[in-house]
């Protein structure tokens, strides 16, 4: 991967305009829904079980985030899943929490064991917990950071099949035994809700255009990271990095990722 492959899928999205299914938490759709308008896509956030069904098949990528779970979320997160399988659509899962509640842990476990999971996204703890149920996170923030839970991310990815993107202070992006390492972003990123849920939306932007998803998963990491340090240089609190941030991923142009692109590539025994 490099500035050219990120650049191309960034123009794929703004051509294609793929329609990105999400089930996701009250929390961030607003933010979300904007995020994937600035990057080109077309977000549907589509939560009732009468309607999931039909929304999928006419999904590019379908996206479950567990941040606001309900029974009824989780029912209509299990059949959309089930159709997407079917219909060979990426799904990609944010694990907002777990390790918070049982009611989390559970419904992750039952989305990687009953499904075919394309990516999983989250941070440390989340990512930690899966793999050891006893491991309790901070709410949805981390406690880990995403260089300790290399092993259990590698540990999923083989378990399940699927390619693994922890995210942090340095991105860690996991299939099997291929990794990278994305160096960007900035640390006030982490003082606005809804960065990493977007980052997961994002994701499913690029998994509908590129079907080597650990490249895609990579590729939006990167492309998240660049447009925030973009919008931090011009922001001077949270509140004007939101704004900025969504300016920075509409504009966004081959140079920016050019100059500022930095990533590790493992493609040897992890």
């Amino acid at each position: 991967m490099n500035y050219d492959t990120i650049w191309n899928d960034i123009l794929k999205i703004r051509e294609r305009a793929p329609l990105i299914h999400n089930i996701t938490n009250y929390v961030v759709m607003h933010s979300t829904a904007n995020a994937l308008l600035a990057i080109g896509a077309s977000p549907v956030m589509a939560h009732a079980i009468e309607e999931v069904e039909e929304m999928v098949v006419h999904s590019n990528a379908l996206v479950l985030n567990i941040g606001t779970l309900s029974k009824s979320w989780i029912d209509a997160m299990f059949k959309a899943a089930y159709v997407a399988n079917a219909k060979n659509i990426p799904i990609v899962v944010d694990p907002v929490g777990a390790g918070a509640t049982k009611l989390r842990t559970e419904t992750i476990k039952m989305l990687l064991e009953d499904f075919r999971i394309t990516i999983l996204r989250g941070n440390a703890s989340e990512i930690k917990s899966i793999c050891y149920e006893s491991h309790r996170t901070k709410g949805v923030d981390s406690i880990a950071t995403s260089e300790e839970v290399i092993d259990f991310a590698k540990e999923i990815s083989g378990k399940y099949d699927l390619t693994v993107t922890v995210s942090g202070s340095v991105d860690i992006i996991m299939k099997n035994n291929r990794m990278m390492k994305v160096h960007n972003g900035n640390p006030m990123m982490s003082r606005v809700t809804g960065m990493g849920c977007i980052a997961t939306a994002i994701t499913g932007a690029f998994a509908a255009v590129n079907n080597d998803y650990f490249i895609a998963a990579s590729e939006a990491m990167a492309t998240v990271g660049i447009a925030g340090e973009i919008a931090a240089q011009k922001s001077s609190g949270s509140g004007s990095l939101e704004i900025n941030f969504l300016d920075a991923l509409f504009n966004l142009n081959l140079n920016d990722i050019a100059e500022r692109l930095k990533i590790e590539i493992y493609e040897k025994e992890i």
